[in-house]
């Protein structure tokens, strides 16, 4: 993703040429209808195609073309030969480096629309000219795009994986461990305590595996493994429905490869099977 595009803040006065366009009809968005897959609209301006943004945020460039994230209201028609997509569909039609700049895109349109006016004393707030941030004129209060860190866990025994279900997933779907990141934990400490509190054992050896964005509605995943070091599996319940430990060569249906989870799971599975350390960054 950092080869391919280049943050930037300050649109370009008198551009010329096309654009890429991230525009999003609530949380859905608008893309062409091509042939093999979707593609997303690149144009001088939405302007030609009869669409009048609501809002817009310049994002930067990507493969030397400019981009932008815009906001389309609901009740107004799409031209035709367009469609509008959910983010987690568009994420397994079109490239990885697209997919996460739709979902960058996403995350600051939902922030510019909900930050409009000061929570702390109610004045609509303006956007600051040196940074990606909403300022109070009145009492100074700064907004800026929120981000919720949140860890994901897979715990290792030998040749098996610890694996869990939630309440809300299909019959039969599985994966690693997750949970938010409370104020003042360290990352290590919310590993610790998620694994706890959902299934009730300790472990031992956490190491970094990887991490990625994931914009439902703005979340960073960071993902972790660790060794089982005691306890009985003993699901909370209510986040978790059902967890157990599965020998690598018999796993349960898993999320899709979009996730980091999955990523998570194939790296450390194939690590296993080939008689590797399950290595990483040791914290």
């Amino acid at each position: 993703m950092a080869e391919e595009f280049i943050p930037l803040m300050i649109a370009p006065e008198g551009r010329s040429g096309p654009a890429m366009w991230f525009a999003f009809q609530g949380a859905r968005i608008a893309v062409l209808n091509d042939a093999d897959k979707p593609a997303l609209p690149c144009c001088a301006d939405l302007a030609e195609h009869g669409l009048t943004p609501v809002r817009s945020q310049y994002l930067g460039l990507y493969q030397g073309t400019h981009c932008y994230a815009v906001e389309i209201r609901e009740s107004e028609p799409l031209p035709a030969g367009w469609s509008a997509l959910g983010l987690r569909d568009l994420f397994g039609l079109v490239e990885t480096q697209l997919a996460a700049l739709s979902g960058r895109a996403y995350q600051i349109l939902d922030w510019d629309r909900n930050h409009q006016y000061c929570s702390r004393c109610g004045t609509q707030t303006e956007p600051r000219p040196d940074e990606r941030a909403r300022a109070c004129p009145s009492c100074g209060f700064t907004s800026y795009p929120p981000i919720s860190p949140a860890i994901m866990i897979l715990v290792t025994r030998g040749r098996e994986l610890l694996l869990a279900r939630k309440p809300v997933w299909p019959d039969g779907r599985f994966s690693a461990l997750a949970g938010f990141v409370e104020p003042g934990e360290m990352l290590e400490d919310t590993v610790v305590r998620e694994t706890r509190e959902e299934v009730g054992v300790e472990i031992r050896n956490i190491r970094y595996f990887g991490s990625q964005p994931w914009p439902f509605p703005h979340s960073l995943m960071i993902a972790f493994t660790a060794e089982y070091a005691g306890g009985e599996i003993s699901p909370d319940g209510v986040e978790i429905a059902e967890a157990r430990w599965f020998d690598i060569e018999h796993l349960p249906k898993l999320p899709p490869s979009i996730s980091i989870s999955r990523r998570l799971i194939d790296t450390v599975s194939g690590r296993i099977a080939r008689g590797e350390s399950v290595t990483g960054h040791p914290l």
